[in-house]
């Protein structure tokens, strides 16, 4: 086995060993990411239900309802919800 060849060897177990490293990394991150976003959306749909739903409304009727309104000036809001 010549210098070259033993040298392209070394190279594919060195790549290899940085894909394989590559995806644990990004899973991690990955998992990490969903969970974080997975999280915040529970607790914003928590808080949504117990302070912006009004009679019998649900979280994603609150969230549409709100959505339309300006909170920018005091008591208006863009949709016909005044």
């Amino acid at each position: 086995m010549s210098f070259l060849e033993a040298n392209e060897k070394i190279a594919e177990k060195v790549v290899g060993a940085h894909k394989a490293i590559e995806k644990t990394v990004v899973g991690g991150y990955k998992a990490t990411e969903n969970a974080a976003v997975s999280g915040f959306n529970t607790i914003s749909d928590k808080f949504i239900e117990a302070f912006f739903t009004k009679d019998n409304e649900t979280v994603e009727e609150a969230k549409a309802r709100m959505s339309k309104m300006d909170f920018n000036q005091p008591n208006s809001s863009k949709g016909d919800d005044k």
